[in-house]
């Protein structure tokens, strides 16, 4: 190829940053942010969008979008935002937004609050493992009325890691873009040193091992605007960030494949101590060492028991009236059960 013939490729590929999306062709992506109930999912979605919005609490599933164009005069790329409320509480609502339609063009993202370390673990854990779950199901219905799409899924997830990289066959890969941000780092900076190197490279670990990009966010416009850079990748084909951050002293910025097991190091603990550790993979190991220094939550106190059917701010008077009168008659219903087995004379033979 001459010069030109390069050049005139290169614009192509940033007019196009996506191989599937022809010009002219509206791109479509979905995101689902999970994580810490109080978090600060809402925030970060707000400044994705640019939106000058107050942050309200997020009851249940909440939806909204963004459209970008790529380029003057072009049709607008949609993006899908969906976000779950309630820490762990709620984590049946994932399978909603999740389906076999758009999981080619689906990514999560999971936000951490930095500031409860005690939680840290148990909350990415029960999500990864429900959401994973749930992908997972899509994936073998599609390999039986879809093996294309199902292997070009199965394979896309490994192409954040060069097949030369010296962990390529020790991660193993989230099934969808995975992004992980640690939020509230401005309460996370005031802990002590050793438990913020603690934190930091056991999160280098956990996102490494997934194949996902990390980054550390909290209010301050130059952490929230390097969240916003890969987000946008997700949801816009936006260029991926080639910068890297891993001082533990520092916010951890660290875009998907750019980390390695060698420079993440051992986990933090001592030989003797990890020896007496029983772990079946290197995931399980990381998670026992961390557990030692920050004993976790059990998964029933990461549970929301408030009902968000009594929210205030989603008051309506007619439907409120009438779930009250159908709670008064479901009342009635149970005592009136209840006298009527007590009346029952059961045969005792």
């Amino acid at each position: 190829d001459t010069l030109w013939d390069l050049a005139i490729a290169e614009v192509g590929k940033r007019e196009n940053p996506d191989d599937g999306v022809k010009q002219g062709e509206v791109w479509e992506k979905s995101i689902l942010f999970m994580g810490n109930k109080n978090g600060g999912k809402t925030t970060i979605i707000l400044r994705c969008l640019e939106r000058e919005e107050a942050p309200k609490p997020t009851l249940a599933l909440e939806y909204t979008f963004g459209r970008r164009a790529r380029r003057h005069n072009a049709p607008k790329d949609i993006a899908h935002f969906w976000e779950l409320g309630g820490g762990t509480s709620l984590l049946e609502l994932i399978r909603i937004p999740i389906t076999s339609h758009n999981i080619r063009s689906f990514a999560v993202v999971l936000v951490l609050d930095l500031s409860k370390p005690n939680e840290l673990w148990t909350t990415m854990e029960n999500l990864l493992q429900v959401t994973r779950s749930h992908v997972s199901k899509i994936l073998t219905k599609l390999e039986k009325t879809n093996p294309e799409v199902a292997a070009e899924l199965k394979q896309r997830v490994r192409n954040n890691l060069q097949r030369d990289h010296p962990d390529y066959e020790l991660v193993d890969p989230f099934p969808i873009p995975l992004v992980i941000i640690g939020s509230k780092y401005d309460i996370f900076q005031e802990f002590d040193s050793e438990m913020r190197k603690i934190i930091s490279k056991t999160l280098r670990f956990v996102s490494h091992y997934y194949g996902a990009s990390l980054t550390f966010t909290s209010k301050s416009e130059a952490l929230l605007l390097k969240a916003r850079v890969l987000i946008n990748h997700l949801a816009f084909g936006y260029d991926k960030s080639k910068s890297v951050s891993v001082d533990p002293s520092k916010p951890l910025f660290i875009p998907a494949g750019l980390d390695s097991l060698s420079q993440i190091g051992p986990p933090p603990a001592s030989d003797s101590d990890i020896g007496k550790m029983r772990a079946n993979t290197p995931l399980e190991l990381w998670r026992k060492v961390f557990e030692q220094t920050f004993p976790p939550k059990s998964f029933c106190d990461l549970q929301d028991t408030k009902d968000p059917a009594r929210d205030t701010q989603y008051a309506e008077h007619e439907v409120d009236v009438m779930r009250a009168q159908k709670n008064q008659e479901l009342e009635q219903y149970k005592r009136n059960a209840s006298k009527s087995w007590k009346e029952m004379d059961f045969d005792s033979d």
